[in-house]
């Protein structure tokens, strides 16, 4: 499994952490289209700033999210969605913490994942470190080593062997 990227965003639509594993693939049109060569000479679209892509990240699940609420009910909840490059899993707190992890097309649901993220690294390094500040004002991000290193050896140890 390939792990493209992991995002926290708080309940003001800030992204607080990021961190990116490998680059996402993007897509480059058919191969029709390049057989004929429609896409030669067509400008290749810029890579987005790690501001923008979460913005667009962030934009996406709000959207989504709120489709299904509107579509299913109050009870129903967005979990995921995939597209043919990537899938998106997103696991929500009670105080409206976003945990959003973008991995490769042929991993299962990683809602067990983001609420083990939560529950055992952000809640015991970042909720309980009293150095840590309640808000994230103007995106000022989670910024605590332990649980940087924490992620880094969970994504490594349980999601990329």
């Amino acid at each position: 499994m390939v792990v493209y990227s992991f995002y926290i965003f708080d309940r003001h639509a800030e992204c607080i952490y990021k961190k990116k594993w490998a680059p996402r693939p993007t897509s480059t049109g058919s191969k029709s289209q390049q057989a004929n060569g429609l896409m030669d000479g067509a400008p290749q679209p810029k890579a987005l700033s790690a501001e923008d892509d979460a913005k667009l990240i962030f934009g996406t699940i709000f959207s989504l999210r709120n489709m299904v609420r509107k579509l299913g009910g109050e009870d129903d909840r967005f979990i995921s969605y995939r597209t043919g490059q990537y899938k998106l899993h997103y696991y929500e707190t009670p105080t409206s913490l976003k945990f959003v992890m973008v991995t490769d097309t042929k991993t299962n649901n990683l809602r067990i994942v983001l609420h083990q993220i939560y529950v055992s690294l952000y809640v015991e390094f970042v909720v309980k470190n009293p150095l840590s500040p309640i808000e994230h004002p103007g995106g000022i991000g989670v910024n605590c080593e332990m649980f940087e290193l924490g992620v880094e050896q969970f994504v490594n140890a349980s999601l990329m062997s």
